[in-house]
């Protein structure tokens, strides 16, 4: 026999995007009845998995005002909070290779054209103005980039780089924090406004005249009776979709990270968040190379890999952090498995995520041949648009909405996808660039050149 549950705003998904939207809707509109369901506790999955950084750089000007907007947003309640969400600003450091580099220039040139002197170049080994990236404030660091394009100051700056590195562009408006921390911050302010938790599994989702939503719960069914439904399933946001009968444009990534202690310091300590964005192609004898070659399933790793390698210290100890999304292959999650029995999920990939980044971070090579012993293998699902952009606002239903399909930056973007949920769902103010992240944009040819005029997703 089931129970019934009455609220005005249910959320389906308490991962820290579900969080924000009931804090936001709960801040800026002062709603009093809403609810997060979920069956697992909140952000244990996809949130879990994160890597807990940010950034304003992006190909895309719609990205890079979306995630402009939720720095802002956690730099307010950093200030609010006394930093309990743990912000850092070091910055991001981009390294290639190239000696032609006037591509990317342009770019940043473009990314940044709304402000003058954000983009700077350093071509002397001095570099007067250059500040320095090892300052954690990030309520006194700058913004824009700067370029590094002298190899003295590059191993002056970047002392664990590759010699063979030619330019670093350095992002300063980026960095790292706890999205656990930030969590916690929403839902210790919102349980007194009346959110509410449901832990349970959606099975049906049927509209009337309001939404009633079946959630299997340890207890029995509960019949949850809503004036108005979020989706904000994370992975399963197009499974709640289809309940609602709208079908999403998402798929699913799967994508690993490495944790490791690092007991022969091979990176400092002080060093920002650091990309190779150069195609990289894996060092292998000729023998493991010819054995590879052999294997149909492993013959891709003769080949040069995308770039995006990435790797950063981690807390106060000697953990680092590295990741590679160099997965292209969409997979299914299934509720009653965990993410590492994922098809995607590969034990060879601390080898491999290990053999790219020492093509930038040379001294990182000694674990190849003896893996960390203390490590950790993990990885969660990126729900992604094919243009990489999330979703966020009205489903084709009235009262229903989505914000999802944030792929690998959806605790970076958090904030800014819970406040545009709430806008929409209580008719607030938006922004320009809200209509451009909503469904609505598929429904308009003008915006497709805007969506698809770079092969650049901004994906790490």
């Amino acid at each position: 026999m089931s129970s019934v549950r009455e609220t005005q705003i249910a959320i389906i998904g308490a991962g820290i995007v579900g969080i924000s939207s009931a804090y936001y809707l709960c801040k800026k509109y002062k709603c009093n009845s809403v609810l997060l369901i979920d069956e697992r506790d909140p952000m244990s999955y996809t949130t879990a998995q994160s890597g807990d950084n940010y950034r304003n750089w992006w190909p895309s000007d719609v990205m890079a005002q979306f995630t402009n907007l939720s720095i802002d947003l956690m730099r307010e309640m950093a200030t609010e909070s006394s930093n309990f969400l743990q912000m850092k600003q070091r910055g991001y450091a981009l390294a290639t290779r190239q000696k032609d580099i006037s591509h990317v220039i342009e770019s940043l040139n473009d990314n940044y054209r709304d402000s003058e002197n954000l983009v700077r170049q350093h071509n002397s080994a001095h570099a007067q103005g250059y500040h320095s990236p090892y300052s954690q404030d990030w309520s006194s660091a700058i913004d824009g980039v700067d370029i590094l394009s002298n190899k003295s100051l590059i191993k002056t700056v970047f002392p664990a780089f590759s010699s063979s590195i030619e330019h670093v562009f350095h992002i300063r408006r980026a960095g790292d924090f706890s999205s656990q921390q930030m969590g916690q911050i929403m839902l210790q302010q919102i349980k007194p406004q009346g959110c509410e938790k449901l832990r349970g599994r959606v099975k049906n989702i049927a509209h009337g005249q309001d939404y009633n939503i079946e959630v299997q719960t340890k207890d029995g069914l509960v019949a949850v009776k809503a004036a108005k439904v979020i989706n904000a399933a994370g992975p399963y946001v197009a499974d709640i979709a289809k309940m609602l009968g709208v079908a999403l444009p998402v798929k699913n990534i799967f994508h690993q990270k490495l944790a490791f202690e690092d007991s022969h310091s091979a990176v400092p300590r002080n060093q920002p968040f650091s990309i190779d964005i150069d195609e990289t192609p894996l060092d292998w004898s000729n023998e493991e190379r010819a054995t590879l070659a052999e294997e149909p399933e492993l013959s891709w790793l003769t080949r040069p890999i995308d770039g995006g390698i990435h790797c950063r210290p981690e807390g106060a100890g000697k953990w680092i952090k590295l990741g590679w999304a160099y997965n292209r292959t969409a997979s299914q999650p299934n509720p009653n498995r965990e993410l590492t029995d994922d098809p995607m999920f590969n034990p060879n990939y601390p080898e491999i995520v290990l053999r790219g980044a020492a093509k930038l971070n040379p001294k990182l090579a000694q674990y190849v041949e003896s893996m960390p012993a203390n490590r950790v293998h993990y990885g969660g699902y990126y729900t992604m648009t094919q243009e990489n952009w999330p979703i966020i606002g009205p489903l084709d239903q009235s009262g229903a909405f989505v914000v999802g399909a944030l792929s690998g930056f959806g605790c970076m973007a958090a904030c800014a996808a819970g406040s545009l949920c709430a806008d929409w769902v209580c008719g607030g103010q938006r922004p320009d660039f809200a209509k451009y992240l909503s469904l609505a944009r598929y429904d308009d040819p003008a915006l497709a050149n805007i969506m698809n005029r770079s092969n650049d997703l901004g994906l790490l």
